[in-house]
């Protein structure tokens, strides 16, 4: 019953045999391998168009320096207030890009309209005291579980453009989100407006498969050099890309997104139908929050039930009553259905 999170999960067999296939090769070195060029033109298929593509290690790796890219003197970065660049980098893309994160209020995790046009207002080019906006990023799928819909995308993009901002992505569940909306990678990224997207393999059974991928190549003319002064250039990327070959392969890294999605389905409904327990807020992603009683959690923890306790958000409309507590619950392409049933018989 390991719930704590997707990063807890192994990688998947079709990856493990790819990585140990590699291993027995000879290839050219830091990312100029015939099978890191494959895979980069395998993400243009992906994406319906020319991308530029650089493999790093860790999402933080990712969001920093895709951020960095973009990076203005005394530039600022609108999130959202609970998103993970500005909660759970220990400030990598501060540091990295040497430009502030702002948070934007929003329920479910969303950034909300109003309020990022609010913040932004007070960071007008002219601001030198407070500094100047530089860049919009958003979390697809959320850090609650949500995930924003196409129109929503498109309308944070529209407001990018107006101010003449950059829109990334932190899509470190991105698969998760885009089997959520049924659509595809094109649509819930470039043609909706997004410039740059950190692109997550490793929640989603990679070992260590990050990308950061550029829907206009010529943004990315700086990045392979902040990319080696940041030591994210690996001599042996092509175990990176092999990684990512065999995710996209036939559709596995779909497959195994609708999976963890259908699993947190299930523990949705059943925890919707649990006399002990209640969903916290709707979520359509991997990630389920629940309120439970106190004893309840105590006890299925010591069933072998492994979960998180979690802060309650600010904009929480039903908090944890005397006794309860918030956890989060996190499936992934190795839950099964019996780790779900098992998990909702422990809390009864």
């Amino acid at each position: 019953m390991f719930f704590a999170s997707d990063n807890w999960a192994g990688a998947h067999p079709a990856i493990n045999e790819r990585l140990l296939h590699e291993s027995t090769r000879f290839a050219a070195a830091y990312g100029t391998s015939d099978l890191d060029r494959a895979v980069e033109a395998r993400f243009n298929e992906i994406f319906e168009r020319e991308v530029s593509v650089f493999f790093v290690a860790t999402g933080t790796a990712a969001n920093s320096l895709a951020l960095a890219s973009v990076a203005r003197p005394g530039g600022v970065v609108f999130c959202h207030s609970e998103a993970h660049v500005i909660e759970d980098e220990c400030g990598a893309p501060d540091f990295f890009s040497g430009m502030r994160m702002v948070p934007v209020e929003g329920p479910l995790g969303k950034m909300n309209m109003k309020n990022l046009e609010a913040r932004m207002a007070r960071y007008p080019e002219d601001a030198v005291h407070h500094g100047r906006a530089a860049a919009i990023t958003m979390t697809q799928a959320t850090e609650v579980g949500s995930v924003y819909t196409l129109d929503e995308i498109a309308a944070i993009a529209q407001t990018a453009r107006a101010h003449g901002l950059p829109l990334h992505m932190d899509g470190a569940r991105f698969a998760n989100a885009l089997v959520a909306l049924d659509t595809t990678p094109a649509e819930m990224t470039w043609k909706r407006g997004v410039d740059i997207l950190s692109f997550g393999g490793t929640k989603n059974g990679c070992w260590c498969a990050e990308a950061i991928v550029f829907f206009n190549p010529e943004m990315a003319k700086e990045l392979p050099f902040i990319r080696k002064r940041t030591a994210q250039l690996f001599s042996k990327s092509r175990f990176i890309a092999a990684q990512f070959e065999a995710y996209l392969k036939d559709g596995l890294w779909l497959e195994l997104a609708t999976h963890a999605n259908a699993m947190a389905d299930r523990l949705r409904d059943g925890i919707s139908g649990s006399n002990s327990a209640r969903l916290a807020w709707p979520t359509q992603s991997n990630e389920v929050f629940a309120i439970v009683p106190i004893d309840t959690m105590k006890k299925a923890h010591e069933k072998g039930a492994k979960f998180y306790d979690w802060l309650e958000p600010r904009d929480m409309s039903e908090p944890a009553g005397e006794g309860e507590m918030l956890i989060r619950l996190v499936t992934s392409f190795a839950s099964t259905a019996d780790d779900v049933d098992a998990f909702l018989a422990a809390i009864g």
